[in-house]
């Protein structure tokens, strides 16, 4: 799940250009306990990470912050955006289950199955907030120069806004479409999980 996301302007004078748009992450988990699957998701319930938006708890979570530094140019009584940079700051909480080697058997192969598909949710939301930071980046370099500096800041005040709406949007399609596909994406997650393992291909 997604968190809320913002952008920082900062004015200054005229830099080399900058590489793409970075992203920075890193991982906190949160201890479940638990030897069947019911004791788990109530775990899950109770201790995952609470949205601010939702105010429900998730079994994972990523917080976003977007950082945007403009650097302005003038040339003859033109202003123009110099360079843009966007970096992104991602925090991805996870959840850790203790009791794994206290379960059942089938209980430690769906929950291996469902922790492997929390993770991989979380990182899609890396993937979604990059693409928009790239996106940012290169609308902000190629807006058109302005006879006055004041009007390109709010060329690239709404630009952000635009772009950073585009992305909460993303994210929130992307969190819808992954909720109707729950089911059957566990299934046939697990399903190939258990092929594997026949197969020798997996530890048990």
């Amino acid at each position: 799940m997604r968190r809320a996301a913002l952008a920082l302007i900062v004015l200054g004078a005229f830099l080399a250009p900058s590489a793409a748009a970075t992203l920075s992450k890193t991982y906190s988990y949160f201890p479940i306990r638990g030897k069947t699957l019911t004791e788990i998701e109530r775990q899950l319930q109770a201790r995952g990470p609470r949205l601010d938006s939702t105010g429900q708890r998730h079994p994972g979570a990523t917080n976003l912050e977007f950082n945007t530094r403009v650097q302005y140019g003038e040339s003859r009584g033109r202003c123009l955006v110099a360079d843009a940079r966007v970096s992104v700051t991602a925090k991805v909480t996870l959840p850790n289950w203790r009791d794994r080697a206290r379960a059942e058997h089938d209980v430690r192969i769906i929950w291996d199955t469902l922790a492997r598909d929390i993770r991989r949710h979380e990182e899609s939301h890396l993937v979604i907030a990059k693409t928009h930071a790239r996106m940012l980046e290169d609308e902000l370099k190629s807006l058109p120069w302005r006879r006055d500096c004041r009007r390109l800041v709010r060329d690239v005040e709404r630009t952000s806004a635009r772009i950073l709406a585009m992305h909460d949007e993303a994210q929130e399609r992307f969190d819808r479409v992954e909720a109707i596909n729950f089911e059957s994406r566990i299934m046939r997650l697990l399903r190939y999980r258990l092929e594997q393992i026949e197969a020798g291909r997996l530890e048990p």
